[in-house]
């Protein structure tokens, strides 16, 4: 069974930055694709960021391109969401998720793509 447990949430204020750790258990790491959701109340779960198993490509959300910033340690069993320059627009929880169906391509941008998820890790933005 794949564990996957987020941290690194909380109340920011605007132009601030977080950093949100995913730390991944039960299986072979290294041989999931990984990647960050988001949902903001009233809204549906929307796809933020995506990294191969390797760590050699990436993938943003147009909303989030140039600010935010993924990688992982496979070392550690962990992948990492960089966010800097926050927006009040950026407040939702987060969801990490891995997948060991697809090692990358755009599939990695949909949900349904994704096998394992996280609880979720609430980011607040104040303006």
């Amino acid at each position: 069974q794949v564990q996957l447990v987020e941290s690194g949430g909380g109340l920011v204020q605007a132009g601030g930055s977080l950093r949100l750790s995913c730390a991944v258990s039960g299986r072979t790491f290294s041989s999931y694709a990984m990647g960050w959701f988001r949902q903001a109340p009233g809204k549906e779960r929307e796809f933020v960021s995506a990294i191969r198993w390797s760590g050699g490509n990436t993938y943003y959300a147009d909303s989030v391109k140039g600010r935010f910033t993924i990688s992982r340690d496979n070392a550690k069993n962990t992948v990492y969401l960089q966010m800097n320059s926050l927006k009040p627009e950026d407040t939702a929880v987060y969801y990490c998720a891995a997948t060991s169906r697809f090692s990358f391509g755009p599939v990695l941008v949909t949900s349904n793509a994704y096998d394992y998820w996280g609880q979720g890790t609430q980011v607040t933005v104040s303006s």
